[in-house]
């Protein structure tokens, strides 16, 4: 009876290292888990760094944009008062020619000014849907670091019952 205790004391001490080893690797992967929640975190405070700045890029190129509008405005009722003025005046066609090319300058400045509005809608356009994205992104960041928590979770709890259970 004594060998046979001695040989069952001997296995549940062999039983009890196992699962004392067990126990530091699975507070070693929680660990390591922890230290992933903590990137995914400081990654998903990037994101949202990302899309105030996104944000705020936004705003700077639709400021941009009306201030674009409103010049091309002006530069349009400037060509118009020049139309207006060479119709009325016509006093030499030194001048008239010279009021042609400032008219071909503003032109060439309108044209310029409609590329730079199209070139700032297309910039604002892609800002938004790289905020999307970012956004999205988070998101899915947010549901990995939540399985990775309910998964971390349910490994304690797990790693817990068997710890009482032995």
């Amino acid at each position: 009876d004594r060998d046979t205790d001695k040989k069952r004391i001997e296995e549940l001490l062999e039983e009890n290292m196992v699962l004392e080893i067990a126990q530091k690797q699975s507070m070693n992967e929680s660990a390591h888990l922890g230290w992933e929640l903590e990137q995914l975190s400081k990654s998903t405070d990037l994101a949202d760094t990302r899309k105030s700045f996104v944000f705020e890029l936004n705003e700077c190129a639709s400021s941009r944009i009306l201030k674009l509008e409103k010049d091309n405005q002006s530069l349009q009722n400037t060509i118009q008062e020049l139309r207006d003025a060479s119709l009325t005046s016509r006093e030499s066609s030194l001048k008239f020619v010279e009021l042609e090319k400032e008219n071909q300058q503003l032109s060439k400045k309108i044209e310029k000014l409609q590329n730079q509005i199209e070139k700032e809608k297309q910039s604002n356009q892609d800002l938004e849907t790289l905020s999307e994205e970012l956004i999205k992104e988070k998101e899915q960041l947010q549901v990995v670091m939540e399985n990775l928590k309910a998964d971390k979770d349910r490994q304690i709890k797990d790693l817990k019952q068997e710890n009482d259970h032995l």
